[in-house]
């Protein structure tokens, strides 16, 4: 198997298999409205679009409370997991979240679902960071919504990318993140940081091939997936990932993760522009990360957190794995969340 077939572009990458495999099919997968979570009775979806700095046409759902008092309110923009969807685990905390009194901005990152953005099955640490601005951009020009009163969850990769706008973004005056990723970190230094100097160079040479190859043909070439037909001694995190984005709990059809793969280029941007440098210019504005202690990725938050300044927050979840965050209300601290952005969008 060639190394590129296992290049870190997300962790559901490592297992990828050698050869083409035919579309994964479940259930109502034909169904794209369709969401993994059921809409709370006290809230209101309402679908939005909105540009980024680079032009991307940004689709999102936006979730209201039924119930809202006459002055502006605070609001939240969601995205993540990386790979994933806003009918997915970024739906359910924005319906979450609103359920609790704010509004909440669950959206599609750019060249994903339904947002704009050519080629498909690409993701950049500056344009996904820029992403969450024009999220805020977006919010902060409602009626009805305080434009100083706006805060941002990150999940997974997105959960990286939320810290990096948060950095750079002073209108942000609050960020959470759950089940964080730093995604540039793990696709320059491999796991725990386990990519040597050499492996890394070889990795950068044959992107360098494949981009060739790509502009020869006039389209990027696919990995192959990597959540199907893995093998009984494939990683339990992979395991748990394909239990999330490949059965009925977390499928959806326009998910990159449930049904299709990223392109074998799509790691060189991460692997050269790495994305916390400036977590520490986040103070004084507060940080809440959240992880499972079971997580694999659990050192990213415990990281992340030793580099940012006060006020900062870690929250370790007894038992709980990845993607147990992604969308098991009994396990995320919702109540937490709630507590945190009214102490701090006020």
């Amino acid at each position: 198997m060639k190394r590129t077939a296992i290049i870190v572009v997300a962790s559901l990458m490592m297992l990828g298999q050698a050869c083409k495999q035919k579309p994964h099919k479940i259930n109502n997968t034909a169904q794209v409205d369709h969401y993994t979570f059921k809409l709370s009775e006290n809230v209101i979806r309402e679908k939005v679009r909105f540009k980024n700095r680079y032009g991307i046409m940004l689709t999102g759902d936006l979730y209201l409370p039924k119930k809202q008092g006459n002055e502006a309110q605070p609001a939240i923009a969601i995205s993540g997991p990386f790979g994933a969807v806003k009918e997915q685990s970024s739906g359910l905390y924005a319906n979450q979240m609103a359920e609790r009194g704010f509004i909440a901005l669950a959206f599609d990152p750019s060249y994903t679902g339904e947002s704009s953005g050519e080629p498909r099955n690409v993701a950049s640490p500056d344009i996904n960071t820029e992403d969450f601005s024009a999220a805020v951009d977006f919010l902060g020009i409602q009626k009805n919504i305080d434009r100083n009163k706006i805060g941002i969850i990150g999940i997974c990769g997105f959960g990286g990318f939320a810290l990096n706008a948060t950095a750079v973004d002073k209108r942000v005056k609050a960020v959470a993140v759950t089940s964080m990723y730093d995604m540039s970190r793990v696709n320059a230094r491999g796991y725990f940081d386990a990519t040597t100097p050499e492996e890394r160079t070889q990795q950068l040479v044959q992107i360098g091939e494949q981009r060739w190859k790509d502009a020869k043909n006039g389209a990027p070439e696919l990995a192959p997936k990597g959540l199907e037909n893995l093998p009984d001694d494939a990683p339990q995190f992979v395991k748990e990932y394909a239990a999330y984005y490949k059965t009925e709990r977390g499928f959806h059809p326009r998910s990159l993760n449930s049904n299709s793969s990223w392109t074998i280029t799509n790691p060189v941007s991460f692997m050269n522009m790495p994305i916390l440098t400036y977590i520490k210019e986040i103070s004084p504005r507060p940080i809440l990360l959240i992880a499972g202690e079971k997580a694999h990725s659990r050192y990213f938050s415990e990281d992340a957190y030793k580099a940012a300044l006060e006020p900062k927050e870690l929250i370790i979840i007894p038992n709980a794995v990845h993607v147990d965050l992604y969308d098991k209300p009994d396990v995320i601290p919702f109540d937490k969340l709630q507590k945190f952005f009214t102490e701090n969008l006020k």
